[in-house]
Parts: structure tokens; C-alpha cells; sequence
């Protein structure tokens, strides 16, 4: 379920960030994303002028363990995400304060040039293996929604998965794409990227990529070769499964349309036996 986001930073989330990055000069609220109460733009320092991105959670949301595991992440993964430079819980609040990226969200319809940028940076992240952090793996996460435990072979692994293909959480510079909010990053099969990519190509369904077309997008990720055709198959079941118990408990444009996306994806695969 997406967190309401706040546009006015309260006084302790304030004197958080001045702690940490000096006196705030201008700030702006940045409204992409799901996940977070505090997402703001913070220019901070009067003679050293310095932007942020800082993004937060309440120290009792059920979710603010996701601002630790992307504290820990970080470290790990600096060629693909722009760096932390702190992370603080106190007075209610727990706030992570990055270096600002200059660039666009990246643009997932079809034939878009950005997808390519993005196809070579899931490359560099299809290379890494799972550092010594504490990650959920994909066989935990889709336990619940597999037809039988054996189907959980398929996403055996220990390469370090995003998992959070939303375009917001890519950002494209001059450099390239940079990914963002590693809130659900886990470890399974180097493929399980690029078939989550692959939905959120979808996700513009109405008019964007259909199934097939999204698919030949995917196929450029280099893992997506070792991709089992059965292992595919079973995630476009388990993602239908997942999509519709979302879209049940949280009934909001953004879940339907992650349902129709997941939907169309596994009918394709079912059509492909």
C-alpha cells in the first residue's frame, strides 16, 4: 500500500537534517514513488552549498525496517546508486540523506532510448553477488503464492536482485541510469530482474509494450538467457498470484494496473505452451 506523503517537513526531521548537513537554504518535495513519508530535495549550508535527497519514514511505520536495509546496501552497490552520506533515527524519525542525481525518470515505453541505458546498468548489477548483508531471498518472499514448494527451485540464487523496477526508481543522467530505493533489494536468480522489469514495461499497459514486446525488451538483460522457460512460467503465475492479493487489500489505479500487468503477462506464457 503506497505511504501518504508529507510536503511539510515536520520540526524533528528538520533539525535531523541540519544535524547532519548544516542549515537547509531551499528545499522542494519530490512526489515519484510509493514508499516513503519524506521524500524532499534539501539544499543545505549557506557557504558550501550542497543538495540532498532525503527520504524517511516514522520509527513506528511496519515498514521503516526498509530504511536500514538500504543503509546497509549502499556501501555495496555505489557504482549503480548515488551514495549515502548518512542515515539517523531519532525523535520518530528514521531519515537516510543522499547525494542528489541530476536526470529524468526513466522512460519505459516502447522504443524509448532510455531502455537500453537501463538494459547495460541491470548488466553491472547482474554481476554482483549477494554482499554479507541480510536480505530476504525470493524463495521466502514467494512462498505463499507458488502451487508447491518445489516450484521454489526456480528462484534459487545468490546474486543481489533490485527487485523494484518502478520508473521513478530509475533515474537517467548524462552518465547513464542509476537505480534508486534498494528498500526490497533480495538475493535469488540473476534472471528474476529482468522478468520484474519486464512487468513494469507493462505497466503502461493501455498503450505500451503488449506481453510479447515486452519480453524481447527483457531478453536484453544478459541474464535473461539462463531464464528457465518453467522458471518464467512460474513467476507469471506467482506475480499474477501477488498482484491480485495487493490489488484486494489496496484497491488504488497504481495496484490495478500492476494486476492487469502481471494478468497479461502470464496469459502470454500460458499461451506460449
Amino acid at each position: 500500500m503506497p505511504t501518504p506523503r508529507i510536503t511539510e517537513l515536520p520540526d524533528a526531521v528538520r533539525a535531523l537534517i541540519e544535524k547532519n548537513s548544516g542549515p537547509i537554504t531551499d528545499m522542494g518535495t519530490v512526489h515519484g514513488g510509493y514508499n516513503s513519508s519524506i521524500a524532499a530535495c534539501v539544499r543545505t549550508g549557506r557557504r558550501s552549498p550542497h543538495t540532498l535527497f532525503v527520504k524517511g519514514l516514522p520509527l513506528d511505520h511496519p515498514r521503516v525496517w526498509t530504511q536500514a536495509r538500504e543503509a546497509k546496501i549502499n556501501p555495496h552497490v555505489r557504482d549503480l546508486t548515488p551514495a549515502l552520506h548518512w542515515y539517523e533515527e531519532a525523535d520518530g524519525w528514521s531519515l537516510l540523506g543522499f547525494e542528489y542525481v541530476e536526470g529524468d525518470h526513466a522512460d519505459y515505453t516502447p522504443g524509448a532510448s532510455d531502455l537500453s541505458q537501463i538494459s547495460a546498468t541491470m548488466g553491472q548489477l547482474a554481476r554482483l553477488r549477494a554482499p554479507g548483508v541480510e536480505l530476504k531471498t525470493m524463495t521466502d518472499r514467494y512462498r505463499t503464492y507458488v502451487e508447491s514448494p518445489a516450484e521454489l527451485k526456480w528462484f534459487e540464487g545468490d546474486s543481489l536482485l533490485h527487485t523494484d523496477w518502478n520508473p521513478h526508481n530509475v533515474i537517467i543522467t548524462k552518465a547513464g541510469a542509476v537505480l534508486v530505493d534498494w528498500a526490497w533489494a533480495s538475493t535469488g536468480a540473476a534472471w528474476i530482474d529482468s522478468a520484474l522489469w519486464l512487468l513494469w514495461l507493462l505497466w503502461l499497459i493501455a498503450d505500451g509494450h503488449t506481453a510479447a514486446q515486452a519480453e524481447s525488451v527483457a531478453a536484453t538483460h544478459p541474464a535473461w538467457k539462463s531464464a528457465p522457460s518453467a522458471g518464467l512460467d512460474t513467476l507469471a503465475r506467482v506475480q499474477e498470484r501477488l498482484w491480485d492479493s495487493i490489488a484486494e487489500q489496496s484497491p488504488d489505479n497504481w495496484s490495478q494496473t500492476m494486476k492487469a500487468a502481471a494478468r497479461a503477462w502470464n496469459t502470454h506464457r500460458q499461451s506460449q505452451d
